[in-house]
């Protein structure tokens, strides 16, 4: 049974997803690295349209997590926008443009784990 701190990153991870979806991102994927990853739970992985995009979501999945007392700990590619990085310890967002995403491939380095689909409500 996952523990009230793994169900609240689910959530977010999810909600997180859910914005990329509503604003646009391409090939949004949500990864439960739980017992995979000592570093953290979930990832969530979007690919952008244009640096604009990509740093207007970052924006505002950080409020969201300011909403939801998700404090985020890191952010790290903002300006740039090929690859913003969004660290809230339990969860960590990759906000990519296209040719990043290709040429780091993290689906592949963390093949294993478990794919959630963004409306996914069922408990882990």
């Amino acid at each position: 049974m996952a523990s009230e701190q793994n169900k609240r990153a689910r959530a977010f991870a999810l909600a997180a997803a859910k914005l990329a979806a509503e604003r646009h991102c391409n090939d949004i994927v949500v990864m439960n690295l739980t017992g995979i990853s000592p570093a953290t739970d979930y990832f969530v992985i979007a690919t952008g349209t244009s640096d604009r995009q990509m740093r207007a979501l970052a924006d505002e999945i950080c409020q969201d997590a300011k909403k939801q007392d998700v404090q985020r700990f890191g952010r790290a590619g903002y300006e740039q926008a090929r690859w913003i990085l969004l660290d809230f310890v339990d969860v960590v967002i990759h906000i990519f443009d296209a040719e990043y995403r290709d040429y780091y491939d993290l689906e592949l380095l963390w093949g294993d784990a478990e794919r959630l689909t963004i409306d996914d409500k069922k408990e882990p």
